[in-house]
């Protein structure tokens, strides 16, 4: 009886602890959602709606197109699509309205996740661009994208030719690619999470950690 007590205290310490282990996982606050990329890659269900759209943590996130929906009556971009993955050389291809162009032409440029400038071009039409019908129109960008960089993200930007200059004329159409071969590293943050008034807990996010926002409270 002696030298069964002495093991029965050992096993009884080793439960409490594999109980209190146990706990404080389930506890442990959930990967806070706070985009549409990491709501699809939290397993949550995506709406086949244009633009897609994911529901998780009783949100709905919507995926970012641009402003493609605004502009679709002035221009159309047939490649690349938003979000669509891209390489140099890029052909970009579509049709804007001959008001878009200005001596069947019009501005194009690439940029990363900084909104910096990697590459920049023209795009020409290839019909009569005196109308007011769409026009199809071709560009090709040649570029090299940092491969040290937060996100592999960026922006295309096909610009309404202006010549005037004055800014009550100025248009663009704005969508996000994906560089091929580029892979995001983003800064690893801490698993420290911050206590809400509202009981919940939100954890670090972005390249600069910051704590992600807590829910409102009425």
């Amino acid at each position: 009886m002696k030298k069964t007590l002495p093991v029965f205290i050992i096993v009884l310490i080793i439960a409490v602890f594999g109980v209190m282990w146990w706990l404080a996982k389930d506890e442990a606050p959930k990967p806070v959602v706070t985009s549409f990329e990491e709501c699809v890659e939290a397993g949550n269900p995506v709406m086949e709606s244009y633009p897609r759209q994911c529901r998780g943590d009783d949100q709905i996130f919507t995926e970012n197109i641009g402003n493609e929906l605004e502009k679709t009556d002035l221009i159309q971009v047939d490649y690349p699509r938003p979000n669509q993955i891209i390489s140099s050389p890029l052909t970009i291809t579509g049709e804007a309205r001959g008001s878009w162009y200005f001596e069947a032409s019009f501005p194009v440029i690439l940029t990363d996740w900084d909104g910096l400038i990697i590459a920049q071009g023209i795009a020409t039409a290839k019909d009569d661009w005196m109308t007011t019908d769409f026009v199809p129109f071709e560009a090709t960008l040649t570029f090299a994208a940092d491969k040290n960089v937060y996100s592999n993200k960026g922006s295309l930007i096909l610009k309404k030719d202006n010549p005037s200059g004055l800014p009550e004329h100025d248009d663009a159409l704005e969508i996000p690619v994906v560089f091929a071969g580029v892979t995001a590293s983003p800064v690893a943050c801490t698993a420290d999470a911050k206590l809400c008034p509202d009981g919940s807990a939100v954890g670090r996010t972005g390249p600069n950690c910051e704590f992600a926002e807590c829910p409102a409270v009425d």
